[in-house]
């Protein structure tokens, strides 16, 4: 998946940019209080996208 699809869905379910770090950019969902970092490679393996929503709590 496109980084740039994957931080489209993220903030339509109302994720946040928290903040950048070194090779990754931190977000937030404020409703669960969870953050997981976004690597920024143009593709991103299906695989950890799916552990990235999962883990914020989105859904699928």
């Amino acid at each position: 998946m496109k980084r740039s699809e994957l931080i489209r869905e993220l903030q339509r379910a109302g994720c946040d940019l928290h903040r950048h770090g070194g090779r990754h950019d931190i977000y937030i969902n404020p409703a669960t209080g969870q953050k997981q970092p976004v690597p920024r490679h143009n593709e991103i393996d299906d695989v950890l996208v799916k552990h990235i929503k999962k883990y914020l709590g989105l859904k699928r």
